[in-house]
């Protein structure tokens, strides 16, 4: 929008097509601030940028072994204030993670090429009297622990 606004403003002018387009002039001219003015920026941002450099670097120093608490405190002893939770948000948001241990989560995977079970009502769950219609679920059961 804000690339229209630019395109088009000569035209029209600002406010005008600001009414028109369900933005505000001032967030046309904020983003114009700081395409020319980065260190305008919200001091979040800056830190995040700042954080999400050495969140990286760490991460490839541990060769990707590395998760959010081993890189929480990493940073801590390298002399950092962060929240562990600001490291675990930047690492989601940069597409990073840790290593897991042990077993991975098994959820159920449908496959096409088995036969499923006949719909014998038709998925007409409704009936006029009790012990008219019975339900059941025939998932795998999960094995004990």
């Amino acid at each position: 929008m804000v690339d229209f606004i630019h395109n088009n403003k000569d035209r029209y002018g600002v406010d005008a097509i600001c009414r028109i387009l369900p933005i505000a002039a001032s967030t046309y001219y904020r983003t114009l601030d700081l395409a020319d003015n980065p260190e305008h920026r919200a001091k979040r941002d800056l830190h995040d940028e700042h954080h999400a450099e050495q969140i990286k670097r760490i991460w490839k120093e541990s060769s990707g072994r590395y998760g959010v608490r081993k890189v929480w405190q990493q940073l801590k002893r390298e002399g950092y204030i962060i929240a562990r939770c600001t490291v675990a948000r930047l690492m989601q948001k940069l597409g990073i993670q840790g290593v897991w241990r042990g077993k991975n989560k098994q959820t159920t995977r449908s496959r096409d090429d088995q036969k499923r079970a006949d719909d014998l009502v038709k998925r007409n769950f409704t009936a006029d009297h009790p012990n008219q219609l019975w339900v059941g679920d025939f998932s795998v059961p999960q094995q004990a622990a």
